[in-house]
């Protein structure tokens, strides 16, 4: 009981603390749409099952273990969230119709835009290991282990679903669509600031 408290209280600080994951979210779901942003969220969710699978096989201990693949991964991811800010940078405002300014996202293009925010995030790597290594116990048996990893993907899908839902409602998108163009270059200023931050960052494993 101690173990699945603690499991818990971890992943759900760590869901609600802000980094690129909110940041996707909430510009696909304010720019674009509410399904949009549901669909980068269950991305999101998505991509942390790849980092619950390598880590329960053990291969997490290697990436944290082995300097050259953490730090390829961490620039990897880095280059992922910079390319994405110089994306939405490049946003302009067409006329008295802000709402084109934005390029839509099919549903493919959304769920893959959140699962790869998360997949190429080296922070879930680390959180998903020191969790693993630290929390639960080498006796804890596997099928419950799989439960963890399971929770804290639902977690995170339902977290982010909620941002998506939030950021919206019409009397949110309403006032604020008509600079959209504006909090587009925001949100990939944050993305490419985010990108910096993690290529530089150093000691982190």
């Amino acid at each position: 009981m101690t173990e699945l408290l603690a499991v818990i209280t971890i992943t759900l600080l760590a869901v609600i603390s802000p980094g690129p994951d909110f940041a996707m979210v909430t510009r696909n779901s304010l720019l674009l749409s509410r399904r949009a942003g549901v669909l980068t969220a269950v991305g999101i969710g998505l991509g942390v099952l790849v980092h619950v699978t390598y880590t329960l096989l053990g291969l997490g201990l290697l990436i944290q273990q082995s300097l050259w693949l953490f730090n390829a991964i961490k620039l990897l991811g880095a280059a992922y969230l910079v390319y994405l800010g110089l994306k939405m940078l490049r946003s302009q405002p067409v006329g008295d119709t802000p709402e084109v300014a934005v390029a839509p996202l099919s549903d493919a293009q959304a769920l893959r835009t959140g699962f790869l925010t998360n997949a190429l995030n080296p922070k879930t790597t680390v959180f998903m290991v020191s969790l693993f290594l630290q929390v639960v116990q080498p006796r804890t048996p596997l099928a419950l282990q799989l439960g963890y990893g399971l929770f804290i993907s639902v977690a995170h899908m339902t977290w982010f679903s909620l941002v998506a839902l939030c950021f919206s409602a019409g009397a949110v998108r309403s006032r604020l669509l008509a600079a959209r163009h504006w909090i587009d270059r925001a949100f990939g200023g944050l993305l490419v600031g985010f990108g910096v931050l993690l290529a530089l960052s150093r000691g982190t494993r």
